[in-house]
């Protein structure tokens, strides 16, 4: 699953973070002192995924709400499996 090793505020702080995982995406990004925590299905960019795709949720801009924000990330996951798992699939096919 997704750790905290090796992100931190102070990273955060200057720019924005992505990733995926087995067709879950996921953005991290700062909004004041707050820290917004994005989720959304491959195969598309933060930027290119419709709104109604995207499931937000704001953790304060602290090194425990960024760990709090990796957890929620972690758990949605599991949560929705053959979801993300199934978008992981599909994205294969859009390569062909």
């Amino acid at each position: 699953m997704i750790s905290t090793i090796g992100l931190n505020i102070k990273a955060l702080k200057k720019e924005p973070f992505s990733g995926s995982h087995h067709g879950m995406r996921y953005y991290l990004r700062t909004e004041g002192d707050t820290l917004s925590a994005f989720l959304y299905p491959e195969p598309w960019s933060f930027e290119r995924t419709p709104e109604e795709e995207k499931e937000k949720k704001d953790f304060p801009f602290t090194q425990e709400g960024l760990e709090s924000a990796i957890d929620w990330i972690n758990q949605s996951y599991e949560a929705k499996r053959p979801f993300w798992e199934q978008k992981a699939k599909d994205r294969m096919k859009l390569l062909l």
